[in-house]
């Protein structure tokens, strides 16, 4: 998928998308970050926001040569992909990149380093550089919200998003904020029905993921074929987001 337009920016990147998702050629998706994005437990034998995104582009879209690749390991840190480059990312020469990171980057707890959101969005801008040196799209996203009486080493929920918030605009990158369309559905507070613990989403959380994410790239199956977003809508409508 060539840059056509230099400087790169969202507004270019998401052009560049919206043509290569009517053209022939293929392309490779990298989708990686942290437990949520690895989509195992908590969706209790459901789909994973990676699986619904794999579904919509490679089924309704009908783009069967494209190859969407998710890289998330459970437990893992930015640093940590930002040590396994070549295998979480460059190995499989992307065109687009989503990263979904921090519920372990904020957390206070445990026996790893504390790390600042300063420090957090130093990483954040090296990821950047690194994927668009890939010649790829960069997409980051906000992670979803804590329930901080339960999860109190991660309470640090709204400084790490607006770090991926300020690095999203100075860097001009793509922004997929899941914690305000989270914190819309739970009417300012967190959506409980659409966790399954403290800071997991559970699969109609991951239904709620991936319909936003879908909707900022653009990916739009024609409407004879668009089977997913409408049950992904229908499942997050259906939660008891309040109980």
């Amino acid at each position: 998928m060539p840059n056509t337009e230099s400087p790169a920016s969202a507004a270019s990147d998401l052009r560049r998308l919206a043509g290569a998702l009517v053209a022939d050629e293929p392309l490779n998706w990298v989708i990686t970050g942290d437990s949520i994005t690895h989509g195992l437990v908590f969706t209790q034998g459901g789909r994973s926001y990676a699986e619904h995104l794999h579904e919509m582009i490679r089924g309704e879209l009908e783009r069967t040569r494209d190859i969407v690749i998710n890289s998330a390991i459970s437990g893992h840190r930015l640093v940590d992909i930002l040590d396994d480059w070549e295998r979480r990312v460059s190995s499989w020469t992307p065109d687009v990149v989503t990263l979904m990171i921090g519920t372990n980057d904020m957390s206070t707890g445990g026996p790893r380093e504390v790390i600042s959101p300063e420090d957090h969005a130093a990483s954040l801008r090296e990821f950047v550089a690194r994927v668009r040196a890939l010649g790829a799209v960069p997409v980051l996203q906000t992670t979803p919200p804590i329930d901080s009486v339960n999860a109190p080493e991660r309470a640090r929920v709204a400084e790490f998003a607006d770090a991926v918030r300020a690095v999203a605009a100075s860097e001009d990158v793509i922004l997929v904020d899941q914690l305000a369309r989270f914190t819309e559905l739970g009417a300012g507070g967190i959506p409980w029905g659409l966790m399954g613990d403290p800071f997991h989403p559970n699969a109609a959380g991951h239904a709620a993921l991936a319909a936003k994410l879908a909707g900022v790239l653009g990916i739009r199956p024609a409407p004879e074929r668009s089977r997913t977003l409408p049950l992904l809508d229908a499942q997050v409508a259906a939660a008891r987001i309040y109980s």
